[in-house]
């Protein structure tokens, strides 16, 4: 009887996420000499961005979107595409030579005596440390009455919807008025009826795209939500304990309401079709979801979650898991926690941190043992390693 072979690598560090906050992550910890591996579900370095809509652009200007070390290669005050962002960060890792292991998707991390054990497939990592670096925005939230439509209207939700092509004609009813919802909703109300339901919260008092703005106020309105609106402060706290929503920043409420009828909050649904809580009902041939994400990590083997399913930690720090660390969490200390700009600090303060933990102890990651489930530990010099071709 054959036995599936587990291949065993140990790391001091494991990151798991390639995206922005993972590379950040991994240039930190190459910048230390740290031995480590980054491991993310995707095909390509990005490709979180890339399965955005194609239309979407960037609130920060590209000089707010640099990672350390190398600044994003485009006019300073150019709102950037979701393909741009994406290629750069493709670039970035190959330009540091970060190893990246791609199509690695973890299903388990566990306690294991000090450290930690993380699966993926047939292979399992060790490691003192994993830096949880994937975002809050995993698991779509869609109301449970959605399954009560009727099948012949097609449903998506916001990060499904590529182009207006994926949509039927007719009328098209967008659920939710944050700032995906309001993008969405002037892209889609240029081909065909648009019906809006919901109301938004608040909204940046002005416009981002003339050069005042671009150069000056942006930057301003980034530097208030990372330094005031935190954790510290009681208007942060507040923020935080209401949801900490984004304004809405490119779209305003006047341009959706010149494009696009407006209805109140879709509540429940009538013979198949969505009804508000004022009891309209909507004769629609589609109808977008923008209503959000939970947060998920369902292979996340401790007791290191909320009853919301969101982590319990500070800044990052899990005190109850010593070495297991968050980045990149909505509101994870600051308004910015979840954009690029808050990120990297709270990236610095996970490091310093995780820098002074101890390496990981026990068999040298070059030596060659069995596993207890009878795998072979392989060197870990150059097995599976990102290379600069394979980042191509």
């Amino acid at each position: 009887m054959s036995t599936q072979t587990t291949q065993i690598e140990t790391f001091d560090t494991i990151v798991i996420g390639g995206g922005q906050t993972g590379l950040t992550i991994g240039y930190h910890l190459m910048r230390a000499n740290r031995d480590f591996v980054i491991l993310d579900a995707g095909q390509r370095v990005g490709d979180a961005w890339r399965s955005r809509w194609d239309s979407l652009l960037l609130f920060t200007p590209a000089r707010l979107n640099g990672l350390p070390g190398r600044r994003f290669p485009a006019k300073r005050d150019k709102f950037v595409s979701k393909d741009e962002m994406a290629d750069y960060l493709e670039d970035y890792a190959r330009h540091f030579d970060l190893p990246v292991r791609l199509s690695t998707r973890v299903e388990s991390v566990t306690r294991r005596g000090d450290g930690f054990a993380v699966r993926t497939g047939d292979r399992l990592y060790r490691s003192s440390n994993v830096v949880v670096a994937t975002s809050s925005y995993t698991n779509p939230r869609v109301p449970t009455f959605a399954d009560e439509l009727d099948p012949s209207i097609v449903q998506l939700h916001s990060s499904e919807y590529r182009s207006p092509s994926q949509l039927p004609d007719g009328p098209v009813l967008i659920v939710g008025v944050g700032n995906s919802g309001a993008d969405i909703a002037m892209e889609l109300a240029k081909t065909r009826e648009v019906i809006v339901a919901g109301e938004p919260g608040a909204v940046l008092p002005f416009r981002i795209e003339p050069w005042l703005a671009r150069n000056v106020l942006v930057s301003g309105v980034f530097v208030m939500l990372k330094h005031v609106v935190t954790l510290r402060t009681p208007i942060g706290r507040n923020d935080r304990a209401n949801g900490g929503k984004t304004p809405l920043i490119r779209v305003k409420p006047n341009d959706i309401a010149a494009v696009a009828r407006q209805v109140s909050r879709i509540a429940s649904v009538s013979d198949g079709r969505p009804m508000t809580d004022d009891g309209e009902v909507l004769d629609v041939a589609a109808v977008l979801w923008c209503t959000g994400f939970r947060p998920s990590f369902p292979w996340l083997d401790l007791p290191v979650l909320g009853d919301g399913g969101e982590p319990i930690h500070d800044r990052g720090i899990v005190e109850s898991e010593p070495g297991l660390y968050f980045c990149g969490l909505h509101f994870q200390f600051a308004a910015a926690s979840d954009s690029i700009v808050g990120m990297l600090r709270d990236a610095r303060f996970v490091m310093k941190h995780l820098l002074h933990n101890r390496p990981v102890r026990g068999t040298p990651a070059s030596a060659s043992t069995k596993d207890p489930a009878g795998g072979e530990e392989r060197p870990r010099s150059t097995v599976g390693l990102a290379t600069r071709d394979s980042l191509a």
